[in-house]
């Protein structure tokens, strides 16, 4: 698959335009997890997190179908991990924050090498 998708006509350009959107959005999603973090209003932080959730769901769609495949499921592990802390807010959020951490290691990574 990954040989299919280097072979598209003008994939180079979309790879780089993702590349290049990459570090603003795991930016915007640190900042909304540490918002969260930081919160003592838990609808802010539920707010905050699902704004993360979002942005790690267009991301690993988006990875996957580029040939970024370890990224994307890194990106869907944290959604998954947002999901899941969001229907127990008992669980904790530093687990989480270590997955996005994963993440973010993960996409600089990437980037560099690109």
């Amino acid at each position: 698959m990954k040989d299919m998708v280097d072979s598209l006509p003008g994939i180079e350009r979309i790879k780089q335009r993702f590349l290049s959107l990459l570090q603003e959005r795991q930016t915007t999603i640190a900042h909304h997890v540490l918002t969260a973090w930081d919160s003592t209003d838990p609808t802010e932080a539920a707010g905050e997190l699902e704004a993360a959730q979002g942005i790690l769901h267009q991301i690993a769609g988006s990875a996957g179908s580029l040939g970024f495949h370890d990224l994307g499921q890194t990106a869907r592990d944290s959604e998954n991990a947002i999901i899941a802390y969001l229907r127990d807010p008992s669980a904790k959020l530093i687990d989480v924050m270590s997955l996005i951490d994963s993440f973010v290691a993960k996409g600089q990574t990437l980037i560099a090498e690109h």
